[in-house]
């Protein structure tokens, strides 16, 4: 049985947050976060300062993070090439996020770029992560459904995901980006998806409302998921979605799940305990 694997995504809490959190702030959140011994941080992205302005200190923050007593392997998203190239410059940072999507429109509103300009990037992101001893990440995004119009359908994410695997993507997580994902749409595609191709590591990337968090966990779980993002308290979620109340899956609504499930997550109860009350007081602050 494999283990559960838990990627906190404070990155993702913050990069819609329109005054800028100083970097001393951020700083003392990610090395709450680093105590927890969750499995992954997504800590911070090599984008464009003009399309996510939050995000511009990254290269600062990482050089203040003090890594030597974490577990945790630390990912940042890139959008390009160029971001690629800066964060694999970087020693400290094992994974380079690329958000992919099959929504034309959303993939243009996201990065700017086509479907198939973006399979180009993709490409070369994955020769720089391969140079630089790292290892791409990338997330299907509208891998559940599609609010923007275009096609959808569970046969497009499937041949998606053969054209990645194909080009030799490892970690794919299939990401909810508006929340609109059912119980059965999840339950389908990772219990298909899963046995076909063996050496890939399937993620969710659920957002959710508040209502919602537990059939969504339970449905991925059952049907053989067992890495997922979360964000304490669900904070955060695509700028680029409308719902309020859509947000990230509440880290603290897995860890309710998998200890239920009697999954031992390797996390400090205590340590967490910490950093979901630094989440209140720097998030609390912002919103």
């Amino acid at each position: 049985m494999e283990p559960i694997k838990i990627i906190e995504c404070p990155r993702d809490a913050m990069q819609g947050i329109k005054p800028f959190i100083p970097t001393e702030k951020k700083v003392s959140y990610l090395q709450a976060l680093l105590r927890v011994g969750f499995d992954s941080i997504d800590f911070g992205s090599f984008v464009s300062t003009k399309a996510i302005p939050q995000m511009q200190d990254t290269a600062e923050v990482l050089a203040q993070l003090d890594l030597s007593q974490t577990k945790s392997k630390l990912l940042a998203i890139i959008a390009n090439t160029q971001g690629a190239s800066i964060a694999a410059t970087h020693p400290e940072i094992q994974y380079l996020g690329f958000p992919f999507s099959i929504s034309e429109n959303f993939q243009m509103r996201n990065t700017h770029k086509t479907i198939a300009e973006s399979l180009i990037t993709l490409n070369e992101i994955l020769n720089i992560a391969d140079q630089s001893n790292k290892e791409v990440v990338a997330y299907l995004s509208m891998g559940f459904g599609n609010p923007y119009g275009d096609p959808w359908n569970v046969e497009i994410v499937g041949e998606w995901t053969q054209k990645l695997a194909s080009m030799g993507v490892k970690i794919l997580s299939l990401s909810d980006t508006v929340g609109s994902s059912t119980p059965d749409v999840i339950s389908y595609l990772f219990s298909q998806l899963i046995p076909q191709y063996p050496e890939i590591e399937f993620g969710a990337h659920l957002h959710t409302t508040p209502d919602k968090w537990f059939e969504k966990i339970d449905a991925a779980y059952k049907a053989g998921c067992r890495r997922f993002d979360g964000a304490i308290q669900g904070f955060g979620g695509c700028p680029m979605a409308t719902d309020q109340l859509t947000g990230n899956m509440p880290t603290e609504k897995l860890l309710s799940y998998f200890t239920a499930q009697k999954e031992y997550s390797g996390m400090s109860p205590m340590s967490f305990e910490s950093a979901y009350n630094e989440a209140s007081k720097l998030f609390g602050e912002y919103h």
